[in-house]
């Protein structure tokens, strides 16, 4: 019994070789798996579910091929592929869930999200990501035409540092707070803790106000090799595989 979490794979046209080894994963280890959690930045850039491009098709069609295999496959949403929706779903058979939310992973209570809320100390980015989320703001942006938001996703690719690994001083800016993960440990009553959104794989302990002691277990991403967790009920093991 496995399931697989992954995160911040960035997928887009122009790194063939990184959609190449995602297809790969699901093909040969998610179809066989009790379940498969994606926690955010799936996409680059997700520019609404009206995207008719061969390559949102056929990520959507890879998805659905596991869906269909009775894997349950679940999806957060990150700070690239927020516009990520129902039309999304129906196509893919991927449950959409809410951030963040709270799983029985074989047996230990566990909060799941993307992880950019975390990064509290990075407070323009906080700002930023509270307008654009705004149920008003999505609106607007769904109501452009798909030629001007393919556009817009096209420039935001070319200028994007994500197609690169990041520099030290931007992991350190985008790294999560210890205030805001001990936060949420107590706020929803958890001994575990997965996200990604930092690019930093590893497994961190916390000390709770209570003496207790969480686990916080971060995603790698996936630019220089594909990044997996791999959980068991006897095991959690942070995996790399090379592009």
């Amino acid at each position: 019994m496995t399931s697989w979490f992954i995160s911040d794979l960035h997928l887009s046209p122009a790194r063939p070789d990184i959609t190449r080894l995602f297809l790969e994963f699901l093909q040969e280890q998610a179809v066989h798996a009790d379940a498969l959690y994606i926690l955010g930045d799936l996409f680059d850039a997700w520019i609404g579910d009206d995207d008719t491009s061969d390559f949102a098709a056929a990520l959507q069609g890879a998805l659905r091929q596991v869906t269909q295999q009775g894997v349950p496959v679940y999806f957060i949403a990150g700070n690239r592929d927020f516009l990520v929706g129902p039309r999304f779903a129906r196509m893919t058979g991927v449950r959409l869930l809410n951030e963040p939310a709270v799983i029985d992973l074989y047996g230990t209570p566990t909060l799941l999200l993307h992880g950019d809320s975390l990064c509290t100390a990075d407070r323009s980015y906080q700002r930023f990501r509270r307008i654009i989320r705004q149920p008003w703001l999505v609106k607007i942006l769904l109501a452009l035409p798909l030629s001007m938001r393919m556009r817009i996703a096209n420039k935001l690719r070319a200028s994007s540092a994500t197609q690169q690994p990041l520099s030290a001083e931007q992991l350190a800016i985008m790294d999560v707070t210890d205030t805001a993960v001990i936060d949420l440990f107590v706020r929803y009553d958890v001994g575990q803790m997965i996200h990604g959104h930092t690019h930093r794989p590893a497994i961190h302990e916390h000390q709770l106000p209570d003496g207790n002691t969480a686990e916080r277990i971060v995603l790698g991403d996936w630019y220089e090799q594909g990044s997996l967790l791999r959980v068991t009920r006897t095991e959690r093991q942070l995996i790399s595989q090379p592009l």
